[in-house]
């Protein structure tokens, strides 16, 4: 489908400020998500606390921040962004995004990285889905970026076709951590968190090198 500047993505209806990118309308309207726990973002009872799964392991990160579910309609949003390299959609969901952040009130970062691709899968794609979210996150909230703070060492495979375990142990040893991390405020932005495998995994290295808080922000939480 073909998308005017000008026009919501979604319902193609001409907007207030043509940067949005989304129309207020559409965006209340996304589907909100259940009660989730602030830690882990899955469903539980308390919005408010840790829930169980946290209590008994809790995750190397701190919060979780997403705008909704992966469905409907902001899942095809982010296949069209990803698979059809329509990267003019990368400021109309990092705003997105960001109104939720803002609506959390949480601490402003000190600075933002991103989940890098392997070279080889960055080369073929063109581009980092999460290296433009946080691009754009980085200059309107005014905090250090680190394009390459995060860097995929080794490839591995598309963690779409694992389950949970092999997920984990796909990407034992397949990042490094290249920015000063002691005492800061970290936010890990992705864009979709499925298992939480890759975000885990960078969250330990950046607690083990002294990382004080680490966020992870991302446009869906698979629920």
């Amino acid at each position: 489908m073909l998308t005017i500047p000008g026009l919501c993505w979604l319902c193609q209806m001409p907007l207030a400020c043509a940067h949005w990118g989304v129309c207020s309308c559409c965006a209340k309207a996304l589907p909100a998500p259940p009660p989730c726990c602030p830690r882990c973002g899955l469903p539980c009872a308390n919005i408010h606390s840790p829930c169980g799964r946290c209590l008994q392991q809790p995750p190397f990160w701190d919060s979780m921040v997403f705008v909704t579910d992966y469905c409907l309609p902001l899942n095809r949003l982010i296949q069209r962004f990803k698979f059809n390299a329509t990267v003019a959609l990368a400021q109309a969901l990092a705003r997105l995004l960001l109104l939720k952040v803002l609506s959390t009130r949480h601490q402003k970062p000190d600075c933002i990285v991103s989940v890098p691709l392997h070279l080889g899968r960055a080369w073929r794609r063109g581009f980092n889905q999460s290296d433009l979210l946080a691009n754009h996150l980085s200059r309107w909230l005014q905090c250090d970026y680190f394009p390459k703070g995060i860097s995929r060492i080794r490839a591995t495979q598309t963690q779409r076709q694992l389950n949970a375990r092999r997920r984990r142990n796909n990407l034992k040893g397949a990042f490094r951590v290249d920015f000063p991390v002691a005492g800061r405020h970290i936010i890990i932005v992705d864009d979709v968190v499925t298992t939480g495998s890759t975000v885990a995994e960078i969250a330990r290295l950046l607690k083990k090198q002294g990382a004080a808080t680490i966020q992870v922000w991302c446009l869906c939480r698979t629920l």
